[in-house]
């Protein structure tokens, strides 16, 4: 510790920003100097754009426990073990702040990692984590109500980094229709709206398209990718609703012409080898027929191109509830109908189990790498596990 004291300034520099982040957080401690540079904003985003690879990835997992009284929620610190594909925790299981315990946990999302930031919501609560700091905020409510007699049902929500204005945004779709018994089909708005870190504030999106397709909350049917949110919806064929986060414009992409139309399949958006990538499997819900035997991977080859998806692997299925993550760019994780973390290799066609499990339709996996990018600061307290 002392020969690096006496390096000069940007050999230092060069040393640091390739360390871990637990390593960071102890020198910090070290000299006021040490402190001020790794707590700057060129630091950060220098260690934030270093060159990594797959063995820098770690997993956020996240799964339920029924409990008496409802559901206790946990989350999970992994890193690639000992055997090549194994995976061990890093930290102690912590419990999941402020999200709901009740049956709703099924319908919790975790998305990123942007910057290494990761949303984790039940589309009312929203909670922002960096994993590798612990360090956590609980967003502020939007302010927007809805009129009595009616109903608001949350049908998406997005999180992104509007790169123009540097500032960090959480997009919520909203169905606002009449409570029985006026709920007549025909009297339904849509609503948007956006919320802003760097004035800690939300605020409704003028003109949304009342004629937007339905976005689907299911685990894994939403991504941020090259800027814009996106989400598997419908709209009498299935499609890509797309919001763009710096325009905050919406847009449609189409789908694999396979995979438009309603075959007793559920779909899930993901990234492989830095494409979009979609994922066409057999719905858990229904009854196992010939149709659902099969697990199709498309990957759109340039974005925004629609002829250009290819579909690049065809896989016998494992009984599974969904997808949730894929992991080296050949593993892909999977949570199976009973509640139980799997993963299928692409290369050799090995499936293997994990001794990892929550109740089912709960787990959630993200892949992300450290950084040190904080929690923007606002009207709430920044907590730590």
């Amino acid at each position: 510790m002392t020969a690096m004291k006496k390096l000069p300034i940007d050999v230092v520099i060069n040393i640091l920003f390739r360390l871990p982040v637990k390593s960071l957080t102890r020198f910090k401690c070290v000299t006021k100097s040490w402190y001020a540079l790794i707590q700057s904003v060129d630091f950060i985003n220098r260690h934030l754009n270093r060159a990594t690879t797959i063995t820098d990835e770690f997993i956020l997992f996240k799964r339920s426990f029924k409990e008496q009284e409802g559901f206790r929620n946990v989350m999970s610190f992994l890193v690639g073990g000992v055997g090549e594909d194994d995976l061990d925790p890093i930290s102690p299981d912590v419990d999941v702040p402020y999200l709901s315990t009740s049956y709703s946990c099924i319908c919790h999302q975790l998305t990123g990692p942007c910057h290494g930031l990761i949303l984790l919501t039940d589309s009312t609560n929203l909670v922002l984590l960096n994993p590798a700091t612990r360090n956590y905020r609980l967003l502020p409510p939007s302010p927007f109500g809805i009129q009595r007699g009616f109903y608001r049902s949350v049908a998406g929500v997005g999180f992104g980094y509007d790169s123009v204005h540097k500032t960090y945004k959480v997009v919520r779709i909203s169905e606002v229709y009449g409570e029985p018994p006026f709920n007549c089909p025909s009297v339904m708005e849509w609503k948007g709206e956006v919320y802003n870190s760097s004035t800690d504030s939300w605020r409704e999106l003028d003109c949304v398209d009342q004629e937007l397709p339905w976005p689907y909350n299911f685990a894994y049917s939403e991504i941020f990718y090259e800027g814009a949110f996106h989400w598997y919806a419908h709209k009498n064929v299935v499609l890509i609703l797309c919001f763009d986060v710096n325009t905050e414009t919406f847009r449609t992409m189409e789908v694999p012409e396979p995979c438009a139309s309603y075959d007793e399949k559920c779909h899930s958006l993901l990234v492989l080898d830095e494409f979009l990538t979609l994922f066409c499997y057999p719905d858990p819900r229904r009854e196992s027929s010939p149709i659902q035997e099969t697990i199709e991977i498309w990957t759109m080859q340039e974005y925004r191109v629609n002829e250009s998806w290819i579909k690049k692997h065809t896989i016998k299925s494992p009984p599974i509830e969904s997808p949730l993550a894929i992991w080296k760019d050949r593993l892909l994780l999977f949570q199976d109908k009973s509640g139980i973390l799997i993963s299928y290799d692409l290369n050799s066609d090995e499936v293997k189990e994990f001794k990892l499990d929550g109740y089912p339709a709960t787990l959630r996996v993200i892949i992300y790498k450290e950084s040190l990018t904080p929690i923007p600061k606002g009207s709430t307290q920044v907590q730590n596990f």
